[in-house]
């Protein structure tokens, strides 16, 4: 019995340890859509939604915080939401 109780409980150990490092991991490059953030943006265009998601988490410091630089200098609409996004989220406590 008590073979199975410290089995039990080095598994639960080493599950919460292996758990909170695969947390606190972030991929290279933008997230897919599924993990993003969800923003109201009703009637901006997809670029533009992206670029306030990502300028706005970048702002909070989150995780999901990312700059698509080659994104961001080749198109306009990405880089105006990457901008509106960091500057208002900044802003918020």
């Amino acid at each position: 019995m008590r073979l199975i109780a410290v089995f039990f409980l080095i598994t639960v150990v080493t599950g919460c340890a292996t758990t909170e490092q695969i947390q606190g991991e972030r991929p290279d490059g933008p997230l897919p859509a599924t993990t993003r953030p969800v923003y109201n943006l009703a009637g901006y265009s997809p670029a533009f939604k992206d670029g306030y998601i990502d300028g706005c988490e970048t702002a909070k410091k989150t995780r999901y915080g990312f700059k698509d630089q080659r994104r961001f200098a080749a198109d306009s609409q990405y880089k105006l939401g990457w901008n509106d996004g960091f500057s208002i989220c900044e802003r918020k406590p």
